[in-house]
């Protein structure tokens, strides 16, 4: 009996304890009434602000400024290019387009009930009355928009007027190869960039556009551009995870939800919250508008609302478990690849168009979060030592705390990592490699935090602490699911609730 009493105690201590934690998690994640407020002057602009949603002009000249890039040295000249883009700004997915019908109907409803409350309405935007989805109707989505040809054309005509010795010649396949996806809104942003990068150079309309080639693969067997797609490992542990990322973000709406319902006299719920939240990035990004749902949310709202994105994309694509951007290798392995064909080239002075000078890839935020992760792009102090020991990182600080990792920057539609060999004969090390990522010199944690790399070392730093094991060992199912410190957690926190939430598997 005394033994029996004893677990019953061991129990309920322990379930105590968790009540504890989940309680001291909460206050911790919930913003504070009384913690300092975001300006909400003009200075905030919410259009930098939409983490992986951002268009790329408004966030491409935002730089560390605590960062000074290195000179390049004089005698030394570019001689090859690799480019990982992300694709333009696209219009929404089928499945949120019928979200937004869904929205549309619930403020109707909304209001209808603030009516029959007798409530004021006064308080409620009077946007909200009659709006009614600007994608209504619409059948099929996420397709390219006009905005995101233009990044990726402007991007091609920056490209080209910045390394003109490499871009400016007679174009052929071999020698300015371009990869793209086959998912449309990829291959399509590879034919505006190219427009860009190749325009007055042919004989085809006003423009003077000649023809070239996009190659594509297959989506079951694109290892260099969807390797997420095919790696097991990786979508087990995204499974996994999910529900323990909904949880973590559950507080931010909840006191957000709490706070909007008080400030409109609606009966706002956390699904509301979300589809408004979406709508406010889709408005800002895509048309240009931020005094509608965007409005609705003061800027310290909009700020924790970018963190749960910002969030989200840290632990199912960047640091929060090495299988996330270690299943990029055979990507960095084709990057580093081309480099040596290219110093092949150099040093046996073969004629210029008689090998390849520019690889060209367009593919999707699942695609280049990994790859800057492989680079080490985005960290904090002491975080470099721990991804090379495969570990993950601790989550991004909550605002108003500052951040390295945000969306907007990591991965922004259009945006961008380029990789450029130069040659350097009269240096010790004849080949460098300079890292740009949204065009502007990132430093590079593995090689002492410069953007201007010897080969050899980045080689021996970036690419073969990853060499120990090839995509099929990486993704291969093991017995054991691999967990981030996030789902080991909320794993035995929420262990007595079962409450997943849907995922929206649709790539970016």
């Amino acid at each position: 009996m005394k033994v029996k009493v004893k677990k019953m105690k061991e129990k309920n201590s322990a379930i105590f304890m968790q009540h504890a934690i989940l309680s001291l998690l909460i206050l911790l994640l919930v913003p504070s009434s009384s913690s300092a407020r975001l300006n909400s002057d003009e200075s905030f602009d919410v259009r930098q602000h939409l983490s992986t949603v951002t268009r790329h002009g408004a966030v491409k000249d935002i730089v560390d400024n605590s960062f000074v890039p290195e000179n390049i040295p004089d005698g030394c000249t570019p001689v090859h290019l690799n480019l990982v883009a992300r694709h333009g700004t696209r219009a929404p997915t089928k499945k949120r387009i019928k979200e937004m019908d869904r929205l549309a109907t619930s403020l109707q409803a909304l209001v209808a009930n603030a009516k029959e409350r007798k409530l004021s309405l006064d308080n409620i935007p009077a946007w909200v009355f009659e709006w009614t989805s600007p994608w209504k109707g619409r059948v099929k989505g996420g397709e390219l928009i006009v905005k995101g040809e233009e990044e990726l054309y402007d991007l091609g005509i920056r490209i080209r007027g910045k390394y003109p010795n490499l871009l400016n010649e007679d174009y052929h396949p071999d020698v300015h190869t371009i990869k793209a996806t086959q998912v449309p809104r990829a291959s399509a942003s590879a034919v505006a960039f190219a427009l860009g990068l190749f325009s007055g150079r042919g004989s085809l309309g006003p423009g003077k556009h000649r023809a070239f080639a996009v190659s594509t693969e297959s989506r079951a067997s694109d290892l260099l551009l969807r390797f997420f797609d095919t790696c097991q490992s990786y979508k087990n542990y995204r499974k996994n995870e999910e529900p323990a990322v909904e949880k973590l973000k559950e507080p931010i709406f909840d006191e957000i939800t709490r706070d909007l319902s008080g400030r409109y006299g609606l009966n706002f719920t956390r699904q509301h919250i979300s589809s408004l939240w979406f709508l406010c990035k889709q408005e800002a990004s895509l048309l240009d508008i931020t005094n509608q749902a965007c409005g609705l949310f003061n800027p310290t709202e909009l700020s924790l609302l970018e963190w749960t994105d910002d969030l989200e994309a840290f632990v199912l694509k960047g640091y929060g478990n090495s299988v996330n951007y270690r299943m990029g290798l055979p990507l960095l392995k084709d990057v580093v690849e081309s480099m040596e064909l290219a110093i092949k080239a150099n040093e046996e002075a073969l004629p210029s168009g008689s090998y390849e000078k520019a690889r060209l890839r367009f593919a999707h935020a699942e695609t280049v979060v990994p790859f800057s992760c492989l680079l080490g792009l985005f960290l904090q102090g002491s975080d470099y030592n721990l991804i090379r020991k495969e570990k993950p990182l601790e989550l991004p600080p909550k605002p108003p705390q500052s951040r390295t990792w945000r969306g907007s920057a990591v991965a922004p539609f259009a945006g961008n990592n380029m990789l450029v060999l130069y040659s350097c004969p009269a240096r010790k090390s004849k080949y460098f490699v300079h890292v740009l990522h949204n065009e502007h010199p990132v430093p590079l944690p593995g090689c002492n935090n410069s953007d201007f790399c010897p080969f050899d070392v980045f080689k021996e730093r970036i690419l073969e602490p990853h060499m120990k094991d090839d995509y099929q060992a990486i993704c291969t199912v093991k017995d054991v699911v691999p967990q981030s410190k996030l789902s080991s957690l909320f794993g035995w926190l929420f262990s007595w609730q079962s409450d997943e939430m849907e995922s929206d598997m649709v790539d970016l």
